[in-house]
């Protein structure tokens, strides 16, 4: 459940699952898309019902792990059926969209669809870009859609486990992340991206991390400079998604102190699985 490991190429950066842990254990939803190319919340929750359905025909039970908010949202109260968009006018409303400032796209973000503003700064400039092209293409607000259009699907019935880490647990943590990134080759894997034709602006690449290290890449800051604008951005990121989980999750969701024991985590889990299940 993570908006930027669908994409291929992007694993040091993304602190992606690595291979020897995806031949134990079966993972999906990495990998599914070139940096290049734009992969929705909406077509996350397609394609994982899609793959929740195969794992529960082996007789499993899927576990959906990751920190994209918008993700779960589209699990467990899906979206609406998107209206029919004109290709050719959204390509080009797309290629604007992507030349434009973050603080271009808030101001018409705010303008369009006031009542998604918040909800849509938060996610960032692919967010704020699908908010104004829906509300421009359509001449319907985005946030209409979602209360007025019927669900594309009926929502998952799932059991949702917050892992809560003290504040500054969680800073910590990111500093670490972030020196362990840059030890493990993420300026060579940057510069492979470059190299194979993505920038900064593609919509892979404008995830915290990578447009630092293409700027010192560039020569336009040291190292240290990127080492320590990532360390901020993700602080920054961090907080925005507590904020999301405190308004957005359902009323059902549970917290966990992720400062146990893994064993005592893993137990708090399964016993809220077990709750959920009982509420049938």
């Amino acid at each position: 459940m993570d908006s930027r490991q669908v994409y291929k190429g992007m694993d040091i950066g993304t602190d992606k699952v690595r291979g020897e842990h995806r031949e134990m254990i079966p993972h999906h939803g990495l990998d599914l898309v070139t940096p290049g190319q734009r992969y929705s919340a909406g077509q996350f929750g397609r394609d994982a019902r899609r793959w929740s359905d195969e794992i529960v025909a082996r007789g499993r039970i899927p576990t959906i792990v990751g920190g994209t908010g918008f993700f779960l949202k589209t699990l467990v109260s899906p979206i609406f059926s998107e209206p029919p968009l004109d290709p050719s006018r959204r390509e080009r409303l797309r290629e604007w969209l992507g030349a434009q400032s973050t603080d271009t796209l808030s101001r018409f973000v705010q303008a369009l669809d006031p009542d998604r503003a918040e909800i849509s700064v938060v996610g960032g400039p692919q967010r704020m870009a699908r908010t104004i092209e829906v509300s421009l293409l359509t001449g319907v607000p985005l946030s209409r859609w979602h209360v007025e259009a019927p669900a594309e699907a009926p929502g998952l019935r799932a059991a949702v486990v917050v892992l809560e880490l003290p504040r500054e647990e969680i800073d910590r943590r990111i500093e670490e992340r972030v020196c362990r990134m840059v030890k493990r080759g993420l300026e060579r894997e940057v510069m492979a991206l470059i190299s194979s034709g993505y920038g900064e602006e593609t919509p892979g690449m404008t995830a915290t991390g990578y447009r630092e290290m293409v700027r010192y890449v560039r020569g336009e800051m040291s190292l240290a400079e990127a080492k320590a604008e990532i360390v901020t951005n993700t602080k920054r990121y961090a907080r925005r998604q507590l904020t999301w989980f405190r308004h957005q999750l359902p009323n059902h969701a549970v917290t966990v102190d992720a400062t146990q024991p893994v064993g005592l985590q893993a137990d708090s889990v399964v016993r809220t699985m077990h709750a959920r299940a009982g509420e049938v």
